[in-house]
């Protein structure tokens, strides 16, 4: 038997769910998933996220879990996530919403923790998120939900929901993430980052801020110093 309990990680290639499955792994035996949805970056995304789970500072991990969950019917043909046109570098956070993005991604998440008698659904939510499904609230009521639908117990946590990026990157760096294997662009260019949209722009002044270097390789300058 498992000494360790079951843990699902919600996970893209950026920094948060990067650092987020080393957080996890150190307890948990974590079974990382990631929902394919239609979006732009996500050949890119995927193609990152498979180098950065073989590396060696997240060994022992379960396999990669990719489920579908198509969005496409969803959000408009012209969407900028869809299109791949995201909004610009200082950009509001407001600018990126994806409505319900959390609701689906912890929907399928929980099919598969129910599948492998998992417990704990893990995801990357960060301190000052602003969308309405990122509160302590939405994911307490969701591990209400999936435990009633599914005849089993499932909580729902997110164990940086009281750090910046910037502190992340900070505990990222003392796990030894490697960071030049993770990948938050909206816009990238195979595994090089746009430089232009908000996500880099976030990326950037995160790793300004926790003094770390940036080992990103960025297609284009920043349009303005780091903050």
């Amino acid at each position: 038997m498992e000494s360790r309990p079951a843990s699902v990680v919600l996970v893209s290639s950026g920094l948060d769910s990067a650092v987020l499955l080393a957080h996890e792994a150190a307890q948990h035996h974590v079974r990382p998933i990631y929902v394919r949805s239609g979006l732009a970056w996500e050949a890119a995304e995927l193609q990152m996220l498979s180098r950065l789970i073989a590396s060696p500072a997240l060994a022992g991990l379960r396999s990669l879990t990719v489920v579908d969950l198509p969005m496409r019917d969803v959000y408009p043909a012209d969407h900028w996530a869809i299109a791949g046109t995201p909004p610009a570098y200082d950009t509001p956070d407001a600018d990126v919403y994806l409505p319900g993005r959390n609701l689906a991604l912890l929907a399928k998440a929980g099919l598969v923790a129910a599948r492998d008698g998992a417990r704990r659904i893990a995801l990357g939510a960060l301190a000052g998120n602003p969308f309405p499904d990122a509160t302590p609230a939405f994911f307490a009521a969701m591990g209400e939900a999936l435990s009633r639908g599914l005849a089993q117990a499932l909580m729902v946590v997110a164990p940086f929901a009281a750090l910046t990026k910037a502190q992340v990157i900070e505990l990222g760096a003392r796990l030894g993430v490697p960071f030049e294997l993770t990948l938050s662009c909206m816009q990238p260019a195979g595994d090089r980052h746009c430089g232009l949209c908000s996500k880099c722009r976030e990326r950037r002044d995160a790793f300004a801020e926790a003094g770390v270097f940036d080992p990103t390789p960025y297609a284009n300058p920043s349009p303005r110093p780091p903050v």
